[in-house]
């Protein structure tokens, strides 16, 4: 475990972060030593377990012959999030995960010999792993390391940054683009971004209103966007529009496989659906060089997980389309589809109709138990910079849109207004937080460790408890 300490942490807040990592080391008795990084010059309280990282880099030696490694070895090992669940220790082997990792970059991302490539993920992501670190440099590419939030110190520090390095492809998440639409376009288009070519994506599924403020926006309606599907377990990205014939449109949604993969939409008898035009869960046929080999300490599990719900397919617990022209759409995890009065609802679905909305940033939709309809649908709500219009009007226009766009069982019981949910540090949104807080079982959200602001879940339950007393 390496422990930081920066500008941002000073005084009472870095004893209090040392006290909650103090308090978290007595309970991991795997740790055996913690090196600590003093990158300003601060005190920092000391643990009986702490190493300063630079006296301990200082006397190592900076030779390191290389270890003659077998293609199965380990690589390395790397937590999911748990956004659905208990964390996992997912473990990639070494030559199967670079040949991915470093294909991907370059076909996808259309690298080229010298260009600039940023990818602006926390390298402890799998993105940052796969798209910052081993595929690049498989490459020999020059890669961006980037670090804190893209709206500090102002919400232009991506386009700057474009700019004054000449990015040609920058890869982010789809939560970063509502962070930064937020905040409108004043930000983006006083920066010359005419360096990029490629505009890449990953994390969830990109709302319509989000791809299109990237592409235009962002891009000015020159750069191929590259909305892309993977996982960790994947290693590397799996469903991109990219590569394909240079003159191909890329469009809202479609995406096709990359080289190797063999995706199948399978129905609950668990068999292949056949032609166009249908929908189903996304598995994959055959093994390719990025699958992950096991889960660390427990195979059971990684058998169970992933391979056990459909007998010779690998399960990748997402629903996907597969449109007329044979492109496959994501439409989000199999789990975050509500039954409501008998009719099957993709919360990616009503999250894009709401989100088309000017006033809003950023919506998480999520089911509860209803008495009458069995599930109700319940809509957490990010509303934008500057917006004057009162709330309740927006929550009717909002309801209205999501009648007209789907249907009336897909108009939301409950709309809240928050300023903030529940995400991880790579982006991505907590959904099983949020069926909790609306259920009214905040006793058992389960493991948080993985937030980026645990605080964050008390403004969710205050304020729901602050609507549901009000009814």
């Amino acid at each position: 475990m390496i422990i930081t300490t920066d500008q941002g942490v000073r005084g009472g807040k870095l004893i209090e972060l040392k006290k909650t990592v103090n308090a978290a080391l007595d309970q991991c008795p795997g740790v055996k030593r913690v090196f600590v990084s003093q990158r300003t010059g601060n005190q920092v309280p000391a643990h009986q377990l702490d190493i300063p990282l630079e006296q301990a880099m200082a006397s190592e030696s900076t030779e390191c012959p290389p270890e003659i490694m077998d293609a199965n070895d380990h690589l390395f090992m790397l937590y999911t999030s748990g956004s659905t669940g208990s964390l996992k220790g997912l473990i990639h082997a070494q030559a199967g995960y670079l040949l991915h990792a470093m294909m991907a970059h370059k076909f996808v991302f259309d690298y080229c010999p010298g260009d600039i490539y940023a990818c602006v993920a926390d390298v402890g992501w799998i993105t940052g792993h796969s798209f910052v670190v081993y595929g690049p440099l498989c490459n020999g590419a020059t890669s961006i390391l980037f670090e804190s939030v893209p709206t500090y110190p102002d919400p232009g520090r991506y386009w700057e940054m474009v700019e004054r390095l000449k990015v040609n492809q920058i890869y982010l998440a789809p939560t970063a683009l509502r962070l930064l639409l937020k905040s409108g376009d004043t930000f983006v288009k006083k920066y010359d971004r005419s360096s990029l070519r490629t505009l890449g994506c990953v994390g969830e599924p990109l709302n319509h209103e989000a791809w299109e403020w990237y592409h235009d926006v962002v891009g000015d309606k020159r750069c191929d966007l590259v909305d892309t599907w993977w996982q960790t377990e994947t290693g590397a990205i799996c469903i991109s529009p990219r590569p394909s014939a240079p003159n191909a449109e890329i469009r809202h949604g479609p995406m096709r496989p990359f080289f190797g993969i063999n995706p199948q939409l399978l129905n609950e008898e668990k068999q292949e659906i056949q032609g166009n035009n249908v929908s189903g869960a996304l598995c994959i046929k055959q093994p390719w060089p990025g699958l992950a080999r096991t889960i660390y300490g427990n195979h059971e599990r990684f058998v169970a997980t992933y391979l056990k719900d459909f007998p010779g397919y690998y399960s990748t617990g997402d629903g996907a389309h597969r449109d007329a022209d044979g492109y496959y759409h994501i439409t989000g995890r199999m789990d975050d589809v509500i039954n409501v009065t008998g009719h099957r609802l993709g919360t990616a679905e009503v999250e894009d109709a709401m989100d088309e909305h000017e006033a809003v940033a950023e919506t998480a939709v999520v089911g509860f138990p209803h008495d009458i309809k069995g599930e109700g649908v319940y809509a957490y709500v990010i509303l934008k910079d500057g917006i004057t219009e009162p709330e309740e009007q927006i929550i009717a226009e909002l309801k209205a849109m999501t009648k007209k766009k789907i249907a009336g069982y897909a108009v939301p019981e409950v709309v809240l207004i928050t300023p903030g949910l529940p995400k991880t540090r790579s982006g991505k949104i907590m959904r099983r937080i949020l069926r909790k807080i609306c259920a009214g079982e905040k006793e058992s959200l389960g493991d948080t460790s993985a937030l980026a602001d645990p605080s964050i879940v008390e403004t969710l339950i205050e304020k729901h408890e602050q609507l549901t007393s009000k009814h």
